[in-house]
């Protein structure tokens, strides 16, 4: 786990037949449409700006050290040369497997190279219909199809993604909805065979980090489109969308800012989480440039207060209202999400902090300690409680989305 709970930071990739409608990745359940009615998408699906190298310089500028990719979705349409289907990109009038350039770009950057693999299936025919499935409506509670022949098109769709293009560093496999009250015909482990399933990766792939959606337990967690109230007692990534729809949605205009998304990071940092957040590139390939704007403004700051994130985890010590430590050995960093006047009071620190810095520019921020029994007058700040270390900050904030005080331990 040493890697990825040191980077800290990924993206995720969702990309398939769904760019083209661009009204969400789930649109062929969402509208019911007909295995008919989804053909034109692939008759169409050519990515003719398709750029994996292009990808991985944002990724990689963004401060982002892992990227992840929808190997298949719950449409079951697989962006690989998969021997076992002729639903595949190579069928496309694009022609040519996908995943091997993103693969090799990745690691070109010197980014680790992620999987995502839907365990759904809206497409093959063996796949018992659910309430997930978008022929729900045409059948009476009873799903048809045939699980262990399913299970078995899904393994071997697994080996071949695990045995054609090197090491692969992390694998998302997703989703489990087993007694899922919204969802009737819900599966779980033993649907998917999971044990068989994950024992089969960790032969394939030994040092592959896997998530635990299968029904069985993982290395990781992943609470998805919602931030932790707290530290969690498994390792944990928490799974983001710009701006609510993980697959390329045209007319969403509902985008988080820079700002809100590198809060989300330090949070998560703060509470020794991950972030994995996505990007939709659209029906010709590209990430569009609304979602560039974001990661290169993400990147601005990552680029230099890169140290508060990676390496780092949480602090022993209580942060004040609106702000977040992380920690990396005797570097403490405090996150200000609001910058207050003049003065932030820090619980416990007096006499364990040598020196202070704005991580922006490596100017000094002076320090001093009140005695509880001091009185205010006038200008000068009364006392604090017992064990109190007082910054006392510039009134500007510093021109950067989230401002940094590294501070170094004593």
């Amino acid at each position: 786990m040493t890697w990825f709970t040191h980077d800290r930071f990924g993206m995720f990739v969702h990309w398939g037949l769904y760019a083209l409608p661009a009204r969400h990745e789930w649109v062929k359940t969402r509208e019911k449409m007909t295995d008919e009615q989804y053909q034109v998408y692939f008759d169409h699906f050519s990515p003719d700006r398709y750029d994996p190298a292009g990808w991985a310089r944002a990724a990689k500028a963004a401060g982002m050290r892992y990227v992840v990719l929808t190997t298949k979705h719950h449409d079951g349409f697989c962006l690989w040369d998969s021997d076992l289907t002729d639903y595949k990109a190579t069928r496309t009038p694009y022609g040519k497997d996908l995943v091997g350039p993103f693969a090799e770009a990745c690691r070109a950057e010197g980014l680790k190279v992620g999987f995502y693999h839907s365990l759904i299936d809206w497409h093959h025919p063996s796949f018992p219909v659910d309430g997930t499935h978008p022929r729900r409506d045409e059948v009476d509670g009873e799903g048809g199809g045939d699980i262990a022949e399913y299970r078995h098109y899904l393994h071997g769709q697994v080996r071949e993604l695990l045995t054609r293009y090197g090491k692969i560093d992390y694998l998302f496999f997703d989703f489990s909805y087993a007694g899922r009250k919204e969802w009737w015909g819900g599966k779980g482990a033993a649907d998917w065979g999971s044990a068989e399933l994950l024992e089969m990766v960790r032969e394939l792939q030994p040092g592959i980090l896997v998530n635990d959606r299968t029904g069985l337990p993982g290395d990781f967690v992943t609470p998805e489109q919602y931030q932790p109230s707290g530290p969690l007692a498994e390792v944990w990534e928490a799974c983001q969308t710009l701006n609510g729809s993980w697959g390329y949605d045209r007319d969403n205009l509902d985008y988080k800012s820079p700002e809100l998304l590198i809060r989300m990071l330090v949070d998560g940092v703060a509470k020794g989480g991950n972030l994995l957040l996505n990007v939709g590139p659209t029906g010709r390939g590209e990430i569009d440039p609304r979602a560039l704007a974001i990661l290169a403004e993400i990147g601005a700051w990552m680029d230099r207060h890169e140290r508060s994130i990676r390496g780092c985890g949480p602090a022993s010590f209580t942060p004040p209202a609106d702000c977040r430590y992380t920690q990396n050995g005797d570097r403490l960093y405090l996150h200000l999400f609001s910058w207050p006047l003049r003065h932030v009071h820090l619980p416990g620190l007096a006499g364990k902090v040598r020196y202070a810095q704005l991580l922006d520019d490596a100017s000094e921020i002076r320090m001093v300690v009140t005695k509880p029994g001091e009185v205010a007058q006038n200008t000068k700040m009364g006392g604090q409680p017992e064990g109190t270390l007082t910054l006392q900050l510039p009134v500007q904030r510093p021109p950067v989305a989230v401002p940094v005080i590294e501070l170094f331990l004593a």
